[in-house]
């Protein structure tokens, strides 16, 4: 008799643990992940980054299967195909989708305002990622901002730019709708063009010059073989934020432990990020430099210009679109909130200190 009962706790326990396996199977979330980058642009390794980190955080309950931009679709689909479900999640630049609501341009960069500091404050402590929520959730999409890079290189090409004045009548490749309209004010024309055609837009005269990301980024794209001179800083990037859309369904099936652990993941790729971009930028200057690169800076009196153009293209636009005035309405009070610290610490302050910022009542009158 006792044999036979400790034969049947014995099987009754394996049934159990058999059952357990077989609940955690099931449990575990398979996700179809996609990026607008391919594999030859290095900003891909920050979705890389996050969905690797992911796996090993949350591997029992969720598996991504990250494919790079273009093998699944192309990556001006992916936003489209992450909203209606057709996969789970999908790597972006907000800006890529101001066409639907301007509001996603100063969520992915502004025009001479934050730089990465900013960014990373702002979406943490300011208020920032709540108003991600607000703008995708329109979408049936959960945002989680897990890259940042600091200012973009410049504008690259086969014409000297020397000062503003040269950008008057040139052909720029640049990105954003608030930064074609800072240029449209300085003279130039806004050439859009995707990242992966910069190159040979440069190459062939297609355009006077182009930009598209940090100086590691741009090295890696091989624009050093095509381009002679490079203007800098780049005003019109002055930072940059990647994210993951996920489809709202597919983030609701998930246990609140497994989306904690998808945000840890996004916090710790947002540090990772921005460090990694300035080690990449630093080495891809030198690298340009040696490649015989000429670099022309814009002078203290050019860049006092792009701000007061950039502040009216800032309150023009909040006036033209409610969500967009609310996100810059959120950033501009960042900035003259952390000032009362900001500024008293230069040197060493780790933000911009900048005294000319767009105006907090005119925005406000756009609400």
């Amino acid at each position: 008799m006792k044999k036979t009962t400790q034969f049947a706790i014995t099987g009754l326990a394996a049934g159990v643990a058999l059952a357990a396996l077989s609940t955690t199977a099931q449990a575990q979330e398979r996700w179809t992940m996609t990026t607008t980058w391919p594999d030859n642009l290095a900003l891909i390794e920050i979705d890389r980054h996050w969905a690797d980190l992911v796996n090993k955080l949350a591997g029992d309950e969720l598996e991504i299967n990250f494919r790079a931009g273009g093998t699944l679709m192309p990556g001006t689909e992916v936003f489209d195909a992450t909203e209606t479900g057709s996969i789970e999640a999908a790597g972006d630049w907000p800006g890529y989708w101001a066409g639907r609501s301007p509001a996603f341009s100063p969520l992915a960069t502004t025009t001479s305002l934050f730089n990465g500091v900013d960014y990373l404050n702002w979406i943490q402590q300011w208020g920032g990622f709540d108003l991600y929520q607000e703008v995708y959730g329109n979408y049936n999409m959960v945002y989680l901002p897990y890259g940042i890079t600091n200012n973009e290189s410049g504008f690259m090409g086969r014409t000297p730019i020397e000062s503003l004045a040269d950008l008057d009548g040139k052909r720029i490749r640049l990105s954003g709708r608030d930064q074609g309209r800072v240029l449209e004010e300085l003279g130039g024309s806004q050439v859009t063009l995707a990242g992966g055609e910069v190159y040979q837009a440069i190459e062939r005269g297609v355009i006077d010059a182009g930009e598209f990301s940090t100086p590691g980024v741009d090295y890696e794209a091989g624009f050093a073989e095509v381009a002679e001179y490079w203007a800098t800083p780049g005003w019109h990037q002055s930072a940059s934020v990647f994210g993951v859309m996920i489809n709202k369904d597919a983030w609701d099936a998930l246990s609140e432990e497994t989306q904690d652990k998808l945000k840890i993941a996004a916090e710790a790729t947002m540090a990772w990020s921005l460090s990694w971009s300035e080690r990449g930028s630093t080495e891809g200057t030198i690298k340009f430099q040696e490649a015989g690169v000429e670099i022309n800076q814009f002078s203290e009196e050019d860049l006092a210009r792009i701000q007061d153009i950039t502040n009216e293209v800032i309150v023009r636009g909040a006036c033209e679109d409610p969500m967009h005035a609310k996100v810059y309405h959120s950033m501009v009070s960042y900035m003259e909130h952390y000032a009362n610290w900001r500024d008293i610490t230069a040197p060493f302050n780790m933000s911009r200190t900048i005294d000319n910022l767009p105006s907090l009542e005119e925005i406000e009158a756009c609400l």
